[in-house]
C-alpha cells in the first residue's frame, strides 16, 4: 500500500469523513485517520456526533419519548397501556445498535470510495517535500506522507474546576448517555442543548431534574419569544430550571454529588444529586495534534486559526469542524468539509454562516435559522414580524401537539427573509424550506405563494410567512 496521499484527513468525525469521502470523489488519493474505538476495541469512526453525541442523544430521546407518550398520551387516543416498564438495559442496548450502524455505515462509504482508513491517532511530525509526514499511533505505528492534511479532530467537553468527569457521578455528554439506571434525583449544570436534551430524557424516564444555569437569560441565543414559550413548557414538564446560578463547590460522594451554589436571590443553596451532568460548552480538541512542533498556529482560545477558506497558517494544511471558529454543529463540519475538499480540487467551496440551522432536539422541538428579533433591534435593522401558531393547525390538531409557533422576520422594505424561528412538532424538519429560501434570498411572499400540502405541519410556516402582511388564513 502507498504511503503517500493527495489528502489526509485527521479525525472521522462528520466533517473528517465527509471531507474524505468528497476528496474521494474528486479523484484524490485519500487517508483518513480516526481513533474511536468502539467497546471491542474496534474502529468506531464517527466522532463525537456518531459515538457519544448526535446519534445516540437522538436515539434515547426517541425511546424515551415513546415511554412518555405510552404513560401519558396514548390513551387520549383510545389506546390503553396496562403494566407499562421499563427495560433500560434493552434502551440503551438499541442507542449502542444505532450507534454501530453508523460506525459501520461510515467503514462501508470509505471502502466504495476507495478512502484508505487508518485506525489510530494521527499527528504530524514534520514537514518535507511534497507536504507532511503524519504519524498513526494505532495497534502499531507507522508514518504517511500528504500533499493536502485536513485537519477535522473535532471538541471535548469543558468541565469545571475541582469536579472532572468520572463519568459515574461527574457526567460529560459521554456518561449522560450511558445511565445504567433512572437516577431519582438529576442535576444539570448548563441550559444549553445538551443539558436540555439529557434533561428531557431522564426527565421522561422518571428523573427529578433540576437545571443550574450561570446566565440570567434562558436560552439567550434563541429568539426571546421561542425562549420564551420555551422555559414556559419545560417548566411545566417538570424540569425545575434556576437561572442566574453562581456554582460553588462540587463534592462527590461514594453514591451522590453535593453542588453547593447561590441562587438569583443571592441565597445559599445546597442540592444533593444522584447523578450531575456538565454541559458548559465544548472545548478544541488538539491533545496529541503536536501543532507547535510544525508551527500550526492556534488562536487565543485554543481553535486552530483558519482564514475564510478555511486555510490554516500551514500551505496545504486546512482545518474544519468544532476544531475551528465557528458554531459546533455536525452540518457546520460536513459544510466546511465538502467545501475544503472542493477548494483542493480548484473549485470554490460554499459555505454560508448566516444559513446554518440550530435545533434543539427537545419536545418542543425548537429550529432556527438567521437572525433573532433581538439582534435585529440591536442592528437598528427595520423589519416586519408575522407569527403562526400550532394550535390553529390541524395537522398538528390531529397530532395532538399543538404547542409553540412559526415566527417570520423579514426586511421592511425588501420583505427578504431575515430570520426563521420555529417551536413545536417537527421543527428540525420544516426549519429547512426557510434555510432553503434564505439561501436563494427569498422573501416572506416568495413562501407565502407556494402551495403547501393540506393538512401539513409545513402550513405553518406558510401561514407565518403570510402574516408577516397581517394576511395569515387560518386564524
Amino acid at each position: 500500500m502507498s504511503k503517500n496521499f493527495d489528502v489526509v484527513v485527521i479525525g472521522g468525525g462528520p466533517g473528517g469523513y465527509i471531507a474524505a469521502i468528497r476528496a474521494a470523489q474528486l479523484g484524490f488519493s485519500t487517508a483518513c485517520i480516526d481513533e474511536w474505538k468502539n467497546a471491542k476495541g474496534g474502529a468506531a469512526p464517527g466522532g463525537t456526533c456518531t459515538n457519544v453525541g448526535c446519534i445516540p442523544s437522538k436515539a434515547l430521546l426517541q425511546s424515551s419519548e415513546h415511554y412518555e407518550h405510552a404513560g401519558h398520551a396514548f390513551s387520549e387516543h383510545g389506546i390503553e397501556v396496562k403494566g407499562l416498564s421499563l427495560d433500560m438495559k434493552k434502551m440503551l442496548g438499541r442507542k449502542d445498535t444505532v450507534v454501530k450502524q453508523n460506525n459501520d455505515g461510515i467503514l462501508y462509504l470509505f471502502k466504495k470510495n476507495k478512502v484508505t482508513f487508518f485506525h489510530g491517532r494521527g499527528s504530524f511530525v514534520k514537514a518535507v517535500d511534497g507536504g507532511h509526514e503524519i504519524k498513526i499511533a494505532g495497534a502499531t505505528e507507522e508514518s504517511i506522507i500528504a500533499k493536502h492534511v485536513i485537519v477535522a479532530t473535532g471538541s471535548n467537553p469543558r468541565s469545571l474546576p475541582g469536579a472532572d468527569f468520572d463519568e459515574k457521578l461527574i457526567l460529560s455528554n459521554t456518561g449522560a448517555l450511558a445511565i445504567a439506571d433512572v437516577p431519582k434525583r438529576l442535576g444539570v449544570i448548563g441550559a444549553g442543548v445538551i443539558g436540555l436534551e439529557m434533561g428531557s430524557v431522564w426527565r421522561r424516564l422518571g428523573s427529578e431534574v433540576t437545571v443550574l444555569e450561570a446566565l440570567p437569560a434562558f436560552l439567550g441565543a434563541v429568539d426571546e419569544q421561542v425562549a420564551k414559550e420555551a422555559l414556559k413548557q419545560f417548566t411545566k414538564q417538570g424540569l425545575a430550571i434556576n437561572l442566574s446560578v453562581k456554582i460553588g463547590a462540587i463534592t462527590a460522594g461514594k453514591n451522590d454529588v453535593t453542588v453547593n451554589y447561590v441562587d438569583d436571590k443571592g441565597a445559599a443553596q445546597k442540592a444533593v444529586f444522584d447523578k450531575l451532568i456538565i454541559s458548559i460548552g465544548r472545548i478544541p480538541n488538539t491533545i496529541g495534534l503536536n501543532a507547535e512542533a510544525v508551527g500550526l498556529k492556534l488562536d487565543e482560545r485554543g481553535f486552530v486559526a483558519v482564514d475564510g477558506d478555511c486555510k490554516t497558517s500551514l500551505p496545504n494544511v486546512w482545518a474544519v469542524g468544532d476544531v475551528v471558529r465557528g458554531p459546533m454543529l455536525a452540518h457546520k463540519a460536513e459544510e466546511e468539509g465538502v467545501a475544503v475538499a472542493e477548494r483542493i480540487a480548484g473549485q470554490h467551496g460554499h459555505v454560508n454562516f448566516n444559513t446554518i440551522p440550530w435545533v434543539i432536539y427537545t419536545s418542543p422541538e425548537i429550529a432556527w435559522v438567521g437572525k433573532t428579533e433581538q439582534q435585529l433591534k440591536a442592528e437598528k435593522i427595520a423589519y416586519k414580524a408575522g407569527s403562526f401558531p400550532f394550535l390553529a393547525n390541524g395537522r398538528a390538531r390531529a397530532l395532538g401537539d399543538t404547542t409553540g409557533f412559526v415566527k417570520f422576520l423579514a426586511d421592511a422594505k425588501t420583505d427578504e427573509i431575515l430570520g426563521v424561528h420555529i417551536i413545536g412538532p417537527q421543527a428540525s424538519e420544516l426549519i429547512s424550506e426557510a434555510v432553503v429560501a434564505m439561501e436563494f434570498r427569498a422573501s416572506s411572499e416568495d413562501i407565502a405563494r407556494i402551495c403547501h400540502a393540506h393538512p401539513s405541519l409545513s402550513e405553518a410556516v406558510k401561514e407565518a410567512a403570510l402574516a408577516v402582511d397581517g394576511r395569515a388564513l387560518n386564524f
